[in-house]
């Protein structure tokens, strides 16, 4: 095969004006250019045999929505002693630190009450704040958390930094007919 001349620029210029125009005006010129430049498609293949169907396997259920009503069941229980979504709910950035200092306290006294009264609460390590502990493997990762410079493997030596909490027993007021648990708490209107 022998090699062609490149064209000079001006004359692919021209070129590929006069070819723009042409295909434009003329059908079967663009028909010709658009056959020589797109390569021609592969037949189809053959759709393969098709296989006996198995028995379909039944569709994975959905795992059930969880029932929050114990979840919301508590916080109206904060709410009504403590009046926590209140509190939360407010923006407190405009208020002075003695007036949201007072405010907190009654907020905590009456959500500590509110836990006293329906959960027993007790702490997941038995050994104090700051005192050394060993962790060996096996430990229970929802128990403790490793924080800090964690590497290796067990047994791991560190120091209590928050003891964790446990509910063992949960007291939540049986609901009423009709009760809708997504009302922390109802509108008050004073008549």
């Amino acid at each position: 095969m022998s090699e062609e001349t490149p064209l000079p620029l001006a004359t692919r210029l021209w070129f590929a004006w006069a070819c723009l125009v042409r295909i434009l005006f003329d059908g079967q010129f663009a028909a010709r250019v658009f056959k020589a430049a797109v390569p021609a498609l592969p037949p189809p293949e053959p759709e393969p045999a098709k296989l006996p169907e198995k028995a379909k396997k039944p569709a994975p259920e959905k795992p059930a929505e969880p029932d929050l009503s114990p979840a919301l069941s508590l916080l109206a229980l904060l709410q009504r002693e403590g009046r926590l979504v209140d509190f939360l709910e407010q923006d407190i950035a405009t208020f002075p630190d003695a007036e949201i200092g007072a405010a907190v306290r009654v907020v905590h006294e009456g959500c500590r009450k509110a836990l006293h009264d329906h959960l027993t609460i007790v702490p997941v390590r038995s050994e104090e704040e700051g005192h050394k502990v060993t962790l060996e493997a096996g430990f229970s990762s929802a128990e403790v958390k490793l924080t800090g410079n964690v590497q290796g493997k067990p047994p791991y030596r560190g120091t209590i930094q928050h003891r964790g909490w446990r509910v063992t027993e949960l007291r939540l007021p049986t609901p009423t007919a009709g009760h809708d648990p997504k009302i922390l708490a109802p509108a008050e209107v004073e008549l």
